[in-house]
């Protein structure tokens, strides 16, 4: 009689194992592998639009190499001013370089100088005038990184694999 009731329970209880795996399976994907994630506002045009663009998240690289990251990349990271925000911007500089900026935060050219310290790098936005970057808050702890854009999914009409425009200078 036992028996029975255990040969009842054994399907449903099959079905929720499988359920539980594949969410501990998705929850690592999401984690460690890639996501969909929704970029939107100024800072990043005319790369991306204002209004709102999903996009392919490649955590995996970064993960497994953080050393894999290059000048021009699209780094995805938690900001420094808000935390658990995703911010989008483009890496312009690597540990060591000397990047030009105006130390007053005014977003104008100057002759002033910052070395990217160990263990950061330098974040802007593509379109300066209107973007939160490293001239607000300095050089990003490679802690906060998450990864670098792969592609852009949404809308359709605009998918595309995203390049890094360094890659094409000889």
């Amino acid at each position: 009689m036992a028996s029975n009731v255990f040969r009842r329970l054994r399907p449903p209880a099959i079905g929720a194992l499988h359920a539980v795996n594949a969410f501990c399976a998705f929850h690592l994907f999401l984690n460690y592998v890639g996501s969909i994630q929704l970029v939107n506002g100024p800072s990043m045009l005319p790369t991306m639009a204002v209004d709102g663009e999903a996009v392919i998240e490649n955590r995996l690289s970064f993960w497994l190499n953080p050393g894999c990251l290059e000048r021009g990349d699209l780094v995805t990271f938690e900001s420094p001013l808000t935390p658990g925000y995703l911010v989008c911007k483009r890496l312009l500089g690597l540990p060591g370089d000397i990047i030009c900026v105006d130390p007053t935060g005014l977003k104008v050219p100057s002759s002033e100088h910052v070395v990217v310290p160990k263990g950061h790098l330098w974040l802007m936005g593509d379109n300066a005038d209107f973007s939160r970057d490293s001239r607000d808050y300095g050089p990003v702890p490679l802690s906060l990184v998450r990864g670098t854009l792969w592609a852009r999914v949404y809308p359709f009409r605009h998918m595309t694999i995203f390049r890094n425009p360094t890659s094409f200078l000889v």
